[in-house]
């Protein structure tokens, strides 16, 4: 059977470009929420900063408000005023030349007319509304401005009508009049619910040419319409009361008939009363020097209300939000078409992480990481913990190659890492069947297979993690969780018969999942309080009796708080007797279990550093004093190193 392949539209981008690698983006939104925020907050971090080479929504949010800015500031709104006073300075220069060629009374009385003509551009277009030209150009740039009032007036309801009727004949405008006087009439019938798919259709059949947009219904007409309408009407809002007076005159001699206003104005009631939902009100300050005829500038005032639609759509600040509201028609017409492509992308990103089971609503209606998601962290953590251990330049080490246990017969893809001994077989036939047709058979790094082993002993792990306010305050708090995920990881998947815990110490003590520890915010409390959470190692170890017992804790202060027998945690500082002398004793209890103890102290606190290093001492164990980026290696490398003595 041949295979089809399915063809679509160019959506913008690269149509080449890998797909969206959901490990990176787990990974970045896993930072943040590790530093505190909520798995939805961090989506919406990364969705704002953006991914890779995408751009995010603050970026392009900027580049909407940058080019709504741009054009506000490059251009102005009398360019039709403009040029009516540009056309009528013409067709009077050139009346005076042929005037004063004249030798007759006549010519002196129309140069005593010419003469006294309003300063207002407007006024004087009226006073000439029956003079007898001498000159035939100065009657034709006279006619020029009737003409362009009336292509002005149709550009800013109908888009490109000023080009469309540039030249127009009588025949031209009489057409014009008969659609507007039919569009009305479409629309009244429309307003009493008269109208019906047939009449828009014939209407359409007559007068589609006016309408590029294409509209299928009365509906869909009214809405283009409208917008347009509502940005003259702002665009109208925008001038100054001289500007408005002066367009309001001229617009009387809109191709030398005020029968089109009259459409006009008869249009824009039936749009306001069937969009009252447009901005009719709105207005905005054009700043710059380049002048814009009025259906330029209604076009203008279109592109900034499309603008700032999407800056709101982007800024993803109202209710409800959703990157499926942003417009990507209206983003590649402002921004091109990669922008849009960069949206179409960071919407997939969301939808794809949502698909793949990495968010799940927890019974309080709160979106949390799924274990699913929680792995993924936790192995990209102890990846690049492993990345830190291994010094091995490239070279397999053998010497271990058995010592993990007994194989279970199974084996699995090798890692980075492993040391597993080899399943020759599987690993030629994999480097076989991934290239049939070689001879020789030459092998590749994803083609190895390493026995899986079975651990003959089995250990009892307690990870103590402080989570006092002075972790967060000197950039601990995410070197923690992120050990403890890379800890979590590595138990879970290479020494699944072991028992870990984690616990979580600050005024109290508590057992926690990854998970929990994950979403843990810092809270400012006073007290460190060692002793509950050496409690809670010490009941850990006695219900797995027969594992091996370690104990890991990772501080950063002296023990200052001890949970009384009432469940009242005492907080003294500088650390009290009691507080030290229950501490010594929970140590000591973990001793005659025979628990491996390590402290890993940070900070050079040396009040710290006298105290943990007596314990350690007093218990057999060790104190390791690593730098925030070495922990997750020092505490995963410790206890690796136990687990093979």
């Amino acid at each position: 059977m041949s295979r089809g392949a399915r063809y679509g539209p160019y959506d913008g981008g690269d149509p080449l470009a890998p797909p969206v690698d959901l490990r990176e983006a787990l990974a970045a939104i896993g930072e943040d929420v590790l530093s505190g925020s909520s798995p939805r907050r961090a989506l919406r971090e990364l969705l704002r900063r953006g991914h890779g080479s995408m751009r995010g929504l603050d970026r392009l949010a900027a580049q909407a408000n940058r080019r709504r800015r741009d054009l506000l500031d490059r251009t102005n709104l009398d360019g039709t005023l403009r040029e009516v006073r540009e056309l009528l300075d013409r067709a009077v220069l050139e009346e005076r030349k042929a005037l004063a060629r004249a030798l007759d009374d006549e010519a002196r009385f129309a140069e005593m007319r010419i003469e006294e003509l309003p300063a207002s551009a407007a006024q004087a277009v009226q006073e000439l509304a029956d003079y007898d030209w001498r000159s035939s150009q100065a009657r034709e740039d006279y006619e020029k401005i009737r003409d362009l009032l009336g292509r002005e007036m149709l550009d800013q309801r109908f888009a490109g009508m000023k080009q469309a009727l540039e030249g127009a004949t009588d025949e031209d405008r009489e057409r014009v009049n008969r659609m507007l006087e039919d569009l009305n009439d479409l629309l009244d019938k429309h307003s009493r619910g008269e109208d019906t798919q047939e009449d828009f259709e014939q209407f359409m059949a007559e007068h589609g040419d006016f309408f590029p947009e294409n509209p299928r219904n009365v509906e869909e007409l009214l809405d283009s319409l409208a917008q347009r309408a509502a940005a003259a009407q702002r665009l109208r809002n925008s001038l100054s009361q001289e500007q408005r007076d002066e367009l309001d005159a001229l617009a009387q001699q809109a191709f030398g008939s005020p029968s089109l206003m009259s459409q006009l104005d008869r249009l824009d009631s039936h749009l306001r009363a069937a969009r009252p939902g447009e901005d009719w009100t709105g207005s905005e300050r054009f700043r710059g020097d380049q002048g814009m005829g009025l259906g330029e500038a209604t076009g203008a005032l279109q592109e900034v209300a499309e603008l700032d639609a999407l800056a709101e759509q982007l800024s993803q600040q109202y209710a409800g939000a959703s990157l499926d509201d942003i417009d990507l028609d209206a983003l590649a017409r402002q921004l091109g078409d990669e922008a849009a492509a960069d949206a179409r992308m960071l919407a997939q990103l969301e939808k794809e992480l949502q698909r793949q089971g990495l968010f799940d609503r927890g019974a309080d209606g709160q979106w949390r990481l799924s274990p699913k998601a929680m792995r993924e962290l936790g192995r990209t953590a102890l990846r690049d913990v492993m990345d830190q251990l291994s010094t091995r330049g490239g070279q397999r080490e053998t010497r271990r190659a058995g010592a993990t246990g007994e194989p279970t017969g199974a084996s699995r893809p090798w890692e980075f890492g492993d040391t597993e001994p080899w399943d020759v077989v599987r690993t030629l036939t994999n480097a076989t069947l991934r290239a049939p047709a070689r001879i020789p058979v030459r092998m590749d790094v994803t083609d190895v297979e390493v026995v899986e082993t079975e651990q003959r002993t089995q250990a009892a792990v307690a990870l103590l993690v402080d989570t006092s306010f002075s972790m967060v305050m000197d950039g601990r708090w995410v070197p923690m969780k992120r050990t403890a995920l890379a800890l979590n990881h590595l138990v879970s998947t290479r020494f699944r018969g072991d028992a870990l815990q984690l616990i979580a110490f600050g005024r109290h003590a508590r057992v926690v999942t990854a998970t929990e520890l994950a979403g843990l915010d810092g809270v400012y409390e006073q007290g460190t309080n060692l002793h509950h959470a050496l409690m809670l190692a010490g009941r850990h170890l006695r219900r797995h009796s027969n594992a091996q017992p370690v104990v890991l804790v990772v501080t950063d202060g002296e023990p200052t708080a001890h949970l009384e027998a009432d469940g009242y945690a005492a907080f003294d500082y500088p650390p009290s007797a009691r507080t030290l002398g229950m501490t010594v004793r929970e140590f000591d209890h973990l001793a005659r279990a025979g628990a491996h103890v390590t402290i890993f102290r940070l900070g050079d606190d040396p009040g710290l550093a006298r105290i943990v290093d007596r314990m350690a001492r007093r218990v057999g164990g060790r104190v390791v004093a690593p730098d925030v980026d070495g922990l997750g290696a020092a505490v995963v490398g410790d206890y690796v190193r136990l687990r093979r003595r």
